[in-house]
Formats: C-alpha cells, structure tokens, sequence
C-alpha cells in the first residue's frame, strides 16, 4: 500500500511516497521556485544520491505532473505505474470549525476548505491547487485532506475564545484555532509508547520549535490549549514571528514609525523575532555561535525565547493539574542542546531535571531526563508526513 504525501506552499511542493505495509520512505522530493524563475525539482530514493532537474515549472499542477514523471520513471523512479498510489494525503493548514478529524476530499469539503482561505491566505490557497492538481492528474485516486488545526478542536471554549465582544466570535469565527496539530498528535503518541503508558492516561507538554514555534497542552490525548492562536504569529518568539505582544502596540507603531496596517503586520510577520531582536539572524544555530562569541543582542534574543518556552511549560502544567513528561521536537528542538538545558534550568520545582550527558544527542529519539527526575524530558523527531500517510491508510480502510 504506497500512499503519496504532498505538501504545497505559495512557491513550493514537497513530497514523500511511503509504503505502509512497513511504513519504509520509498521517495521524497521538493519543487521549489514555481511560477518563478531558475524553478527546480529535487527527488531522492532512498539509499540513493539526489537528483536535482532544473525545469520551467510554472504552476503547481505542472509541480505535481513532473513528479509524478519522475516516480514512475524507469531509472530513478519508485513505482511502475500510477496505480500503484492508493491514495493522497494532502497537508492543509486550515480547516477551521468544520474538521476535528482528517476527511476524504469531495465537492463539499473542498467548498469547505476555499471558505477558510480568509482565515489562512498564505496557506490554504496553494493546498487547494495542489489537490485540484491531483484530481485532474489522479482522477480515481482517493484524496485525504489532514488540517493542521483539526488536532486543537478539543480546546474548551475557555481556552479557544479571546476576550472580546462575543459576537466577533459568533460573526466571523474570531478565536484561537492553533496550527502544528499533526506534529503534536503525532509525537504525543509516540511518548506515550516510549512511556509505556496508554496516551488517554497521560498529562504532555509537547514543544515544536524550528522557524514556527508552538506549544500544546495535551491532557488524556486531546489538546486543550496551545499557544498558537487566530494565526501562527500569536504564542511565542519565532525565527522572524513576534509571537505575543501588547495589541495597543501595534496602533503605537503605526503612529510613531508612520506605518500602515499591513505594513505594520508584514514586520511583526517578517521581520521579527529572534532576527528582530538580534539584528542578526533568524536562525538559532547562528544565534547561538555569536552569543558564545560574546554577542549580547544575540544571547538576549535566545533568553526572551526560552524564557517564553518555559514559562508555557509551567503554564500548561497548571492547567492540566500536574504533568507527566515534556516533548521536544522540531528542527531546534531536536537540535539545539543548549536551549534544552536552558529550560530545563529551574524547573526541577516541577520534577524536571535532564542528564547533560544524554543531553548532547541530536535529532535522535531519547529520554535525557536524569535518574532522580520524576517528570519525563523526551527528544522525538516529528514526521508529519508519515502522520498524513497513516491518516490517509486510515481513512480509505
């Protein structure tokens, strides 16, 4: 059973074929710059060197058709003909109220999902036209949509609504929504079978921290808080993200730097963050190499976001009443040793102390918690693709 992951954004489509008998990567690739100029497609079989063909791909049906070339290619491709691929799994970011699970796609979810573009215009545009691609190019394949937000449908509404006139919310749908939901579930699973013990029992902080950041509060297997919220730029400190702030500072700005809205939103968007507030970079391993050189702007800007970091995980913990492990994942997650030593710093009230020896790992699966913690501190790399591809499995099953 090889089901095909695609992942579409405004100039760019990544993808994977995964065989779920074993769940083994067959194929994963990347078309970037399209509808732009010097546009490319990187494809990798696994076990194999990359290849890199530079084409005019001007839009992202032509995307997914040299793709699909290329997989059933007699020399670099994975699969013989199309009618191997079961299904699509396709990652879309927003799914609003509708969807508090994964669907498969017909008319009306597609409807559906064109009525939250207002809601995600970066994202859910191109995830349309990446699954309109398929059903022109894949008319009798099943396609699967999986949401980024369905996973934070379980908040109660104390924790989703915002403190404003009700009928902001009643009206148009104002309140938190959350995103990164398929890379929480997925790694809130994964501790539960590292822990031994059944995820309906368990209390989970899970952290995804790369460029985008977020924090879930995962009780019993559901979400009932994350620090993302009516977009990605709210929670924390990001790689170019603000995160959080005063929302009188924003007409403040406005009036002293004599900027519009949207310009306003475009830095708070763009050029924020950590790059904002080091005026150096928005990449923590560059950050992170200048604050041991002695850049204070930079050591400054890692301290506002672990501070951040931490302060979420004491948050979460008193809302769940108590806390039985804290996951990191995500490139800098995964990664970065030196910010998981720092948030762990102080928090030993909680039960909380990791191993600095375990802790030098980087991007593998472990628990760096010392012997005397009683909290778990777990490092699990996501895989968002092959949670699409069980979602899909699921579904056409």
């Amino acid at each position: 059973m090889k089901i095909f992951v695609i992942n579409c954004g405004s100039s760019s489509l990544k993808y994977q074929v995964i065989d779920m008998s074993n769940e083994n990567v067959l194929a994963k690739g990347l078309c970037d710059r399209i509808g732009l100029s010097q546009s490319f497609l990187k494809h990798s079989r696994t076990g194999h060197e990359a290849v890199v063909i530079e084409k005019d791909i001007y839009n992202h049906k032509k995307a997914i058709q040299e793709v699909l070339e290329v997989l059933t290619d007699p020399k670099i491709g994975v699969i013989a003909s199309l009618d191997e691929i079961v299904a699509v799994g396709h990652r879309v970011v927003h799914g609003g109220e509708k969807f508090t699970n994964s669907v498969i796609i017909n008319n009306e979810v597609l409807s559906a999902i064109e009525a939250c573009c207002e809601l995600a215009p970066l994202h859910n545009p191109p995830n349309i036209v990446g699954i309109q691609a398929c059903q022109q190019l894949m008319p009798n394949t099943p396609e699967i949509a999986v949401f980024d937000t369905s996973f934070h449908q379980s908040m109660p509404a104390y924790a989703y609504l915002y403190p404003v006139p009700y009928e902001l919310y009643t009206k148009h749908k104002l309140r938190k929504y959350g995103f990164h939901g398929t890379s929480h579930k997925f790694i809130s699973e994964r501790a539960a079978h590292i822990l031994c013990k059944p995820l309906s029992s368990l209390k989970l902080v899970t952290c995804h921290l790369g460029n985008g950041s977020s924090i879930c509060a995962i009780k019993n297997g559901k979400s009932i808080d994350t620090s993302m919220g009516f977009t990605p730029l709210e929670g924390l400190p990001m790689g170019t993200r603000s995160g959080s702030i005063d929302p009188a500072a924003i007409q403040f700005i406005m009036e002293k730097e004599n900027m519009t809205i949207k310009e306003v939103t475009d830095m708070l968007n763009k050029k924020s963050g950590v790059l904002g507030l080091s005026h150096l970079s928005s990449d923590f391993r560059d950050l992170q190499e200048a604050a041991d050189t002695g850049n204070a702007q930079a050591g400054l800007a890692l301290d506002i976001f672990n501070y951040r970091v931490k302060k979420l995980i004491g948050e979460y913990a008193a809302a769940m009443g108590g806390i039985d492990a804290v996951i990191f994942t995500g490139g800098i997650g995964e990664n970065d040793s030196p910010l998981r030593s720092a948030v762990a710093e102080g928090l030993d009230f909680l039960g909380i102390q990791i191993d600095e020896e375990k802790n030098k790992i980087r991007g593998k699966e472990i628990d760096i918690s010392s012997e005397a913690a009683t909290v778990r501190m777990l490092v699990i790399p996501t895989n968002e693709e092959l949670a699409i591809a069980r979602e899909a499995k699921k579904l056409i099953e």
